[in-house]
């Protein structure tokens, strides 16, 4: 009895130090990869679809965290893409407009000139600001912000290696992928980013002085815009492009007419070359560049080489293909039109799927996917997703282009407006550009529009709204627009594709002869 009373304090001992090695145990584990917090969706990436996401799920009800390893919310775009590219290109083009422009405005300036340091200065004022402010807005709507790279467990299961230090585990019924993109290397990298000599579009955001002579590799949105930035600051931008034209997703006038633009302003452009080599020597970058249809191949130099070939989506440690997450060809992740991924409770949006890599296009799928998890019907028009380049003057499209419907052959009508005669533009010395409107032959629905104008990338928004919800062209003429203003010229080029404008005789080419004859002469009809 008594040996069985000691086996018993004995058994009674081993239990308590088991228990108590098993608590020490998963303490040190919980340090390590603590234990798992529940959620009704998580989102992996907080810039412009994660973070919008995020906030509309957490107005919804929803218990959501969104996680971002870059430690400020707002990705590319707000970081390193959209917001400080915007900012520059502000006072490029104040020091531009106050150089070539206060003269004839009767303003008089001694000793123009810049301070780069206070350029860049205000650049990232305006980007902290703006991030700091979604911060703001996910503690007003209860989203919890991890700051740390998400991967994936399973497939309601996601590891955040945080930024501070340790791992932590979180489950989520749904998770949406929003992990956007990141820059494009040449192919086959004959050139490689230094973000020294050699830079991407994040590098060419943040130089310490402006360039004497600069490269720019692809003349897409990217390109162009920082391109502009630095020839408007006084440097020498030669653009080497692939294609034959420049913009080469943009209507073909409005290619035609900017590379015109572009030229007069002082760009160089070699168009239909590719990069073969180069090499950096000290402060300095040679460039090999070969003739797509010669092969003759020619050496330029420059103090700074901007590689703006494009973008390519970030799926780097998310491990989300070793759950069953199925990819496409180019490295995308492959979604239904629900925007569901090949795991149900699985969504993605943004640059890491199919369609434009535009920071607006992710925000409406961010708000559609959340929709969709709450069993709603969330819906993207794709037609209707604007696209806007912000040189100066700005570019702004949406639909479909010329060459899109004659390869498509749609029979379609089209109407001309030029900024030369619209009477505001005219008035405040700002009248380069044109309107063009798109429509079915038959019916005079906007199928398309294409701008070009100092204040496109804000007129775009009324084709947009158009195009939404299916107007006629005589529907925005028929509009009352106030006088004088930009958005006039909108309505004459609807009037133009139905019937005829007012304040322009003719429909012609904004790019044919007789057009830049009309623009020499001035022969405008005004107000």
């Amino acid at each position: 009895g008594i040996n069985a009373e000691y086996m018993g304090i004995q058994l009674s001992q081993r239990q308590m130090l088991s228990r108590l090695l098993s608590r020490q145990s998963a303490g040190s584990l919980s340090r390590m990869f603590s234990t798992a917090k529940n959620y009704d969706l998580a989102v992996i990436g907080g810039g412009p679809g994660g973070y919008v996401a995020a906030i509309k799920a957490g107005q919804r009800g929803l218990k959501v965290i969104c996680i971002e390893k870059r430690g400020s919310l707002g990705g590319t775009c707000l970081n390193i893409g959209c917001i400080p590219s915007k900012a520059l290109l502000n006072s490029a083009n104040s020091y531009k407009h106050a150089k070539h422009m206060f003269p004839k405005l009767g303003i008089k300036v001694e000793k123009l000139g810049y301070d780069i340091k206070q350029i860049m200065k205000q650049k990232e004022e305006a980007v902290v600001g703006l991030t700091k402010g979604i911060e703001t807005l996910f503690k007003k709507n209860k989203v919890e912000y991890a700051k740390g790279t998400g991967s994936f467990l399973t497939k309601n299961e996601i590891a955040i290696k945080l930024n501070a230090g340790g791992q932590e585990k979180i489950s989520a019924k749904n998770i949406i992928i929003a992990t956007g993109s990141d820059v494009a290397p040449l192919p086959g990298e004959p050139l490689k980013i230094d973000e020294k000599v050699v830079v991407s579009s994040t590098g060419a955001l943040s130089l310490k002085e402006v360039p004497k002579r600069m490269i720019v590799i692809g003349a897409g949105v990217i390109g162009m815009e920082l391109g502009s930035v630095y020839q408007g600051l006084g440097a020498e931008v030669t653009v080497v492009e692939y294609m034959d034209k420049i913009m080469p997703f943009a209507d073909g006038e409005v290619s035609t007419y900017m590379q015109k633009y572009f030229t007069k302003e002082g760009f160089k452009f070699m168009l239909g070359h590719k990069v073969v080599g180069g090499q950096v020597k000290g402060n300095s970058a040679k460039v090999i560049v070969e003739n797509n249809k010669t092969g003759e191949k020619k050496e330029i130099e420059a103090d700074i080489v901007l590689v703006a070939t494009g973008r390519r989506p970030f799926t780097a440690e998310l491990k989300a293909a070793e759950i069953g997450v199925k990819m496409d060809k180019m490295g995308r992740i492959d979604i239904n039109d629900h925007l569901q991924t090949s795991i149900p409770n699985i969504w993605a949006i943004g640059d890491v799927v199919k369609g434009a890599m535009l920071a607006h296009k992710a925000e409406e799928e961010g708000i559609a996917a959340v929709e969709n998890i709450l069993g709603e019907k969330g819906h993207v028009n794709y037609n209707a997703i604007p696209g806007v380049i912000y040189t100066h003057p700005e570019i702004a499209f949406v639909g479909k282009t010329e060459e899109e419907l004659k390869k498509e052959k749609v029979d379609y009508k089209r109407g001309y407006f030029p900024m030369m005669a619209n009477s505001r533009a005219r008035a405040v010395h700002d009248a380069e550009g044109f309107i063009k409107v798109l429509t079915e032959k038959k019916t005079d629905k906007i199928i398309g529009v294409h701008m070009i104008s100092s204040v496109a990338g804000e007129a775009i928004a009324e084709a947009v709204l158009a195009i939404e919800y299916g107007a006629s062209a005589e529907d925005v003429a028929r509009t009352c627009h106030a006088h004088p203003t930009f958005s006039e010229a909108v309505k004459e080029a609807c009037m133009g594709a139905y019937d005829k404008p007012i304040h322009f005789q003719g429909q012609i080419s904004p790019t044919s002869h007789k057009y830049n004859l009309y623009i020499k002469k001035k022969k405008s009809t005004l107000r």
